[in-house]
């Protein structure tokens, strides 16, 4: 999409707004609760929300995450609106399989995820839409999908997999870098939005990456038990109510092959109450209702019951440095997410 003059102009005010809700009023947050909370520091999430909510910045905090990320859908959609939205052929190698009877369930519609008007379900432009969007997610530094990469590339042992099965693999860009770094494997990207499908087959069949894209539940794929070497999501789990994210391990464990690898990308507590109050707090201004409840969830437990062992967290440096192999994020003063990485194995 070529953007007008007036249209990158529109999207660079919404992403220096957000920059500098970043960069300027998380620190100065930071730095109020810090003072107030000096003589008794709060121990744990639920003691320090009231804390947090009564600081001079935090109105203007929670305001500015949520009016700058309706700004930036609504400069989003104008301009894709503007240019229009189509589909091109999906073309070889690329296959696209959808299932017009697939009943999306209630919780995934019933909300306006991210705060898109519409989800990313509806029609074409949807997922035009949260394709341009997802770019300023990461404020304009994952132009070229970087973070995607460097999770391949950090998270995932060198291996000759034969099968890799993407789950929400949305509009495909966490999964065209699996293909690039392990051409021989078999790689399977699972949604349940059509219209983001359509996008992630019809890209990659321009970039000539053989990738199936495949309409179904995380939770109930349809694909053959034992058949995938490494099962992974991006950004996921925290998308499901927890029932739903028990179905998608069990799932996710009955894809493995004995030894074969889970590697999911999201979010996990990090033990500042401060922060974590921060996330819990983001995922209700975003529209991301489950966020909290599937981040306390006992993600041990429930990958023992899904027949994995070797469950861990590790730590994530979306900045390119990948997987840090310990649950130990690098200090840094601006707000970020507690990327973290779900390992487990198929036991054998």
């Amino acid at each position: 999409m070529r953007l007008s003059h007036q249209e990158r102009a529109e999207i660079d005010f919404v992403l220096t707004l957000r920059r500098r809700w970043s960069d300027v009023l998380y620190p100065a947050l930071r730095a109020q609760y810090d003072a107030r909370a000096a003589d008794a520091p709060p121990a744990t999430r639920k003691e320090a929300a009231p804390v947090v909510r009564a600081l001079p910045s935090y109105r203007w905090f929670a305001w500015m995450e949520r009016g700058a990320q309706k700004m930036l859908w609504r400069a989003v959609s104008d301009a894709v609106v503007r240019h229009g939205s189509a589909r091109g052929p999906v073309c070889a190698p690329a296959a696209l399989e959808l299932d017009p009877a697939l009943e999306l369930p209630d919780w995934y519609t019933a909300w306006d995820i991210h705060v898109q008007p519409g989800g990313v379900w509806r029609n074409d432009a949807s997922a035009d839409i949260y394709e341009l969007g997802a770019k300023l997610v990461m404020l304009g530094v994952n132009d070229d999908y970087t973070f995607h990469r460097a999770f391949v590339a950090t998270a995932v042992p060198p291996g000759a997999y034969r099968r890799i099965v993407d789950l929400g693999c949305g509009f495909g860009k966490s999964t065209w870098p699996f293909k690039k770094a392990f051409p021989s494997a078999e790689v399977i990207g699972v949604d349940l939005a059509a219209p983001c499908l359509a996008l992630a087959a019809e890209k990659a069949g321009a970039q000539g990456l053989a990738i199936r894209f495949r309409q179904a539940d995380c939770a109930a794929t349809g694909l053959e038990a034992g058949s995938a070497d490494l099962v992974t999501s991006t950004m996921l789990i925290h998308e499901m109510p927890r029932p739903h994210l028990a179905a998608t391990l069990r799932e996710a464990g009955r894809l493995l092959a004995p030894g074969g690898l889970l590697r999911f990308l999201d979010f996990t507590w990090t033990g500042d109450p401060f922060r974590d109050v921060a996330i819990a707090e983001h995922g209700a201004r975003n529209n991301e209702p489950f966020m909290a409840g599937s981040m306390g969830a006992d993600m041990e437990a429930l990958c023992r019951a899904a027949g994995l062992e070797a469950v861990r967290w590790v730590a994530f440096d979306e900045r390119g440095r990948g997987s840090l192999d310990a649950l130990a994020w690098p200090a840094r003063a601006e707000w970020h997410f507690p990327w973290a990485v779900l390992e487990a194995r198929k036991a054998a």
